[in-house]
């Protein structure tokens, strides 16, 4: 009778099947955490600078600044 062999990497698939995905959870739980805190603790005024940043500039209409829209 002929016995059964098991390679090295077909007996170990399993074991690093679960570790890979152990590692991919792992990395992406440490980017949503890292995430979190570093939302949580901001400062406000480093925010409200961001914001101020992200408006496009208000245009005033002066004088020589007018605009009139016809309805027909």
């Amino acid at each position: 009778m002929k016995t059964k062999t098991i390679t090295p990497m077909g007996a170990l698939h399993p074991a690093l099947f679960f570790a890979g995905v152990y590692i991919v959870a792992l990395l992406f739980s440490i980017f949503i955490c890292s995430t979190i805190f570093y939302s949580c603790n901001s400062t406000p005024a480093s925010i409200v600078k961001k914001e101020q940043k992200a408006t496009p500039p208000e245009t005033t209409s002066g004088p020589g600044n007018s605009s009139v829209a016809a309805l027909h």
